[in-house]
């Protein structure tokens, strides 16, 4: 059973068990959103208010959440919240008149990069940022062909939607798109040689049927494929075999950037390249729709040339000022440090768990990105996450599922998570655990 078909946190309508209050919401939203929305969970949650890492429903019941890298440094942060207002109040126009605010956060952000990477560009998704990477990709490269992973996911445009494998058999792939295995942890030292492999292979099945390649494109802890993060450095023969065909590498660190893997700011940094182009998003501005795209100056020269690009609210005063914020935090309450050291706790934890459920697989982390394996003999087993994840979220902890077969814990808390919130989870699942054995 494959991610796609099994969807291990999704409502299921008719199922569930619904209070009046929440089966009229269910109702409301089918008439109102129609049929294309989801929920998570068998019964989905009411949300109503956060604070740092806690998520609160609509009777007061308080939930961990080990999941929402969007508020990545925490719910409502204060800061957050009154630059947020404090700008919205002030001015909040767009990037096509003079003000300093977009150009304060684009100088202070690109210091976080290797100096090759000199141009900012704004958008309000990283589905958006994606799709202008590729824009300009096939501008630069006079290519279309696009590689990614088997399982990934980089957004919900019409373009980013057609190599996002990921959405599922309903979303089709673009005739220009190849997918790759991903990497596999388990070979150590030759994930990267093997995984290179696979993209020359896609690299070469494109020029066979007369396509030029144009992009690799990975999220750099391979999130939708299961989280691997390991071993560090495994990417760069993939990126050199993208190059050598005329390609640009692109880094998706829409999932973990801005200090998630605890070993720096951005997550391809962990292997040692430098991309062509950076695509950023969620946690950027803490709930605020702001993402971007960060480059080197080449590849958008002849883009810029030709055309014009304007977003009207990608980039504005009040996005800028949000995002700054967020940079203000990360840094004030050491969050970087914490994801390696906290990660590092929580990831012990889990470990221990191991030693008592054979349920546990594999587990793989990089900061607070953390991968858990839920297997069955050795053998994936979507069905026992599913009854994980939605036992969980009964008992008042917030997850879900990922990878190609649908039996992997994704844990990506607020990057405010501690110790004694990695206790919390790490005694739930326990609990859990041991009603499900």
């Amino acid at each position: 059973m494959t991610a796609r078909e099994a969807m291990p946190n999704a409502y299921v309508a008719g199922k569930g068990n619904l209070s009046d209050e929440d089966a009229t919401l269910v109702a409301r939203r089918d008439r109102a959103l129609g049929p294309a929305y989801r929920l998570f969970y068998e019964t989905p949650v009411h949300l109503v208010r956060g604070e740092g890492v806690w998520l609160y429903d609509s009777a007061g019941k308080a939930y961990l959440d080990t999941y929402n890298n969007v508020a990545s440094v925490g719910h409502c942060h204060p800061r957050v919240v009154a630059a947020m207002a404090s700008q919205a109040a002030t001015f909040a126009s767009h990037t096509r008149y003079l003000h300093e605010a977009i150009l304060d956060y684009s100088e202070r952000l690109l210091v976080t990069f290797p100096s090759a990477l000199s141009h900012m560009m704004f958008t309000c998704t990283g589905s958006e940022a994606n799709d202008l990477a590729l824009r300009i990709a096939r501008e630069h490269t006079g290519g279309t062909g696009v590689i990614v992973t088997e399982n990934a996911y980089h957004g919900v445009t019409l373009a980013v939607s057609g190599f996002s494998p990921s959405l599922g058999p309903g979303v089709p792939l673009g005739a220009h798109v190849r997918t790759v295995p991903a990497p596999d942890p388990e070979l150590g030292d030759r994930a990267g040689e093997v995984f290179a492999a696979g993209v020359q292979a896609a690299i070469d099945d494109l020029r066979r049927h007369g396509i030029r390649p144009a992009v690799l494109i990975v999220d750099t802890v391979f999130s939708s494929d299961g989280v691997i993060p390991d071993p560090a450095g495994f990417l760069a023969p993939a990126v050199a075999a993208i190059r050598a065909a005329g390609g640009l590498f692109i880094a998706d660190e829409v999932q973990p950037g801005f200090g998630r893997t605890g070993a720096g700011m951005w997550g391809f940094s962990r292997h040692g390249i430098v991309p062509d182009m950076v695509s950023l998003g969620k946690p950027m501005g803490n709930g605020y729709p702001v993402a971007g795209l960060v480059l080197r100056p080449e590849p958008v020269e002849r883009f810029g040339a030709k055309g014009r690009y304007f977003n009207t609210f990608g980039g504005n005063a009040v996005a800028a000022a949000t995002a700054s914020a967020v940079l203000d935090v990360i840094e004030d309450e050491g969050l970087i440090g914490n994801a390696k050291v906290t990660g590092a706790y929580l990831a012990d934890g889990l470990r221990a768990l191991a030693g008592r459920f054979d349920a546990i697989g594999s587990i793989r982390a990089a900061g607070l990105f953390i991968g858990v394996d839920i297997v069955a003999a050795d053998q994936p087993d979507a069905r026992r996450t599913h009854r994980i994840v939605n036992a969980l979220r009964e008992a008042g902890v917030l997850i879900s599922a990922t990878g190609r077969n649908a039996n992997t814990l994704k844990i990506r808390p607020p990057l405010v998570f501690g110790r004694d919130h990695a206790d919390i989870f790490v005694d739930r699942l326990d609990g859990v655990l041991r009603a499900l054995a």
